[in-house]
């Protein structure tokens, strides 16, 4: 049987009507005292309308005065004060080692010895000779004042004698070079021929370096340099153990690079561990300006946001996000040219996940004091003229 086209339209009318009524029932449920979706527990507060915010834990710490300095930072390698390669200074066969690889030697210390048998009959001979011609010399010496010889004659006497005093000179200078001595107090660092070799003038037998003071030589952009001079203090830390060295500036090269624009800069090491060595990778910090009292925050405070520079200040329980110029960066502070005031209190821990608004809840004991604290002394100016006192007629 068929269902007329209008017999459906009727039925389905009714059904509309009834779903829509339900839903008004619903919707009058849940605005009553007994729904949640917008109770007070979790709104905002009066006309909120959206749910309040946990308060995010943090640490806090204030900002302070200070002095900071602008440090400059550089690799360097650990170099020997003096390093010198000891060559053959005459040829024969190496006949003895007096000396080994990390020895200890003294000016003058012998290395090695070469054989000097030749050497040694050179100058026997050169003796002979000269001894020879000085008695010659000193017979037409009287003679030629009673001009019983020409003076000509004992002109060539006198020529001869200085002739075979001078290689009798030589012949002892070559059989001192048989015995290879340290040219300067130091440690043995090569060792490079061995027992019965042939040596020639001119062959590398050993390399010695001077360690004490060990250098760096770092090169610093000549718009880094402001105030650096010689005897002022430089801090160097080893990548191999994090060892923190204290130095010094010896020498300031008085011109600029003209293909680099860079000064540079000779640091010497005085005192170190004895582990530290010449090659030793060191990072180069060296102060090139300093500000004093100056309004500083902790440098963990400011985040980058957006492209600013972001610090968040604990404003009675919320969190106020302020965007700060900043000056010189030091490992712990950071210079406010604008934005924070002296006693203020900055989020040090937390600040990651605030937004401006934000609850707070300031932890017990993350107040972190230390951080806050700014020793006023660790970046005072350096009395050079006091120190070169000290160090007398030390090199510079």
């Amino acid at each position: 049987m068929k269902v007329p086209t209008d017999g459906v339209r009727s039925l389905a009318l009714p059904s509309r009507l009834l779903l829509g009524a339900a839903l008004l029932w619903l919707g009058s449920c849940g605005s009553g005292d007994g729904g949640d979706a917008h109770s007070p527990a979790r709104s905002g507060g009066p006309g909120s309308g959206r749910p309040e915010m946990a308060p995010t834990p943090v640490a806090i710490a204030p900002v302070v005065r200070g002095d900071i300095s602008n440090t400059y930072s550089a690799t360097a390698t650990l170099e020997a004060e003096a390093d010198a390669q000891i060559l053959a200074r005459v040829a024969g066969v190496v006949e003895a080692i007096l000396a080994e690889e990390g020895d200890a030697v003294d000016e003058g210390s012998p290395l090695l010895q070469i054989d000097n048998d030749e050497y040694q009959y050179r100058l026997d001979q050169a003796e002979a000779r000269t001894t020879n011609l000085l008695s010659r010399y000193r017979r037409l010496e009287g003679m030629v004042e009673r001009k019983l010889v020409s003076q000509e004659e004992f002109d060539a006497a006198t020529s001869e004698l200085a002739d075979a005093r001078a290689n009798e000179g030589l012949a002892r200078l070559e059989l001192g070079y048989t015995t290879v001595r340290s040219p300067f107090e130091g440690r043995v660092v090569e060792r490079l021929v061995d027992p019965g070799q042939t040596v020639s003038v001119g062959t590398p037998l050993f390399r010695v370096a001077d360690f004490h003071p060990l250098l760096a030589r770092v090169h610093v952009p000549s718009k880094e340099f402001h105030q650096l001079e010689v005897d002022q203090p430089v801090r160097l830390v080893l990548d191999s153990d994090r060892t923190e060295l204290q130095a010094r500036v010896q020498r300031v090269s008085p011109i600029i690079d003209a293909n680099s624009g860079t000064i540079k800069i000779t640091i010497e090491i005085d005192d170190y561990p004895p582990g530290v060595r010449p090659g030793d990778f060191a990072q180069v910090r060296i102060v090139t300006e300093r500000r004093q009292d100056r309004t500083l925050a902790p440098r963990i405070a400011v985040i980058t946001d957006k492209g600013d520079q972001v610090v968040y200040v604990a404003r009675g329980e919320r969190a106020e996000r302020r965007v700060v110029d900043i000056g010189f960066t030091d490992e712990e502070f950071v210079e406010i040219l604008s934005g924070v005031s002296p006693g203020e209190a900055v989020v040090v821990k937390g600040q990651r996940s605030l937004r401006n608004g934000a609850p707070l809840r300031v932890l017990e004991g993350e107040v972190a004091p230390a951080i806050a604290r700014r020793d006023s002394t660790a970046d005072q100016p350096h009395d050079r003229r006091s120190d070169s006192r000290k160090r007398g007629g030390r090199r510079g």
